[in-house]
């Protein structure tokens, strides 16, 4: 399949008439963006969320940052009034968004710089968390309702852990953009691992505006639903 695009599953809340995109991180599918999907269709909006290749119900294929964008960008559709993206799916939202379009985009902790938190850590970590039981998850992430530990134990019994060795190359390799596309927020977990607070800055010279969800980790919208809503105002 290398060199395929992959048509996405997708998963749709709302019937307004704007259009809100959201694409999960990677070892998640749509079910992550269970409470925001529902939150964007009060606000008038037809969110629409993707499984990325080799995660929920969409095809496999061969894995890398530019065929997750290119299934992306041929599943969406263009021109939405709103698009987010988190860790991964920041990532890919960067890399396909000139070809969507949206007329705002949100980059949640968006997986920019890729470096080692610690000696020995790397993709193949999380290819071994797919095997990762109830309480491991309860414990790395205690703000986390219980509906939320077990999604996760339902979305990495069907990932492919192969998706993430598709990052090696980029690790340690600096993928801030250049510039904003769109108007563009970057909403940080506190602290993030991520986006560091000098990463951060140059993100604001180069034009994004930049907001810190205090507390929260990196699934802010799972970790802190009420303060990530919060975060989007002016935004959404």
């Amino acid at each position: 399949m290398k060199g395929t695009t992959v048509q996405l599953h997708t998963h749709t809340w709302g019937e307004g008439d704007r259009v809100a995109l959201l694409i999960h991180g990677i070892m998640a599918d749509h079910r992550t963006w269970r409470r925001v999907g529902p939150a964007l269709a009060e606000r008038g909006y037809r969110a629409i969320a993707v499984d990325l290749r080799g995660h929920g119900i969409s095809g496999r294929g061969e894995y890398s940052p530019e065929a997750f964008a290119d299934d992306v960008a041929e599943t969406l559709p263009a021109g939405a009034e709103l698009a987010i993206g988190h860790s991964l799916g920041g990532l890919t939202l960067a890399n396909s968004i000139a070809r969507l379009k949206p007329q705002r985009a949100v980059f949640s902790d968006p997986a920019w710089h890729l470096d080692a938190p610690e000696p020995g850590f790397g993709p193949e970590v999380f290819a071994r968390f797919k095997a990762a039981p109830k309480e491991q998850i309860q414990a790395m992430n205690p703000r986390w309702e219980e509906i939320d530990v077990d999604i996760e134990l339902a979305t990495l019994a069907v990932w492919d852990e192969a998706t993430a060795f598709s990052l090696t190359p980029l690790m340690g390799t600096d993928l801030l953009p250049a510039a904003p596309v769109v108007p563009s927020l970057v909403q940080l977990a506190d602290p993030s691992f991520l986006i560091s607070p000098e990463r951060a800055a140059v993100l604001e010279e180069r034009g994004f505006e930049v907001r810190s969800v205090a507390g929260a980790g990196h699934t802010i919208h799972r970790d802190d639903f009420d303060g990530f809503m919060a975060s989007l105002e002016g935004w959404i």
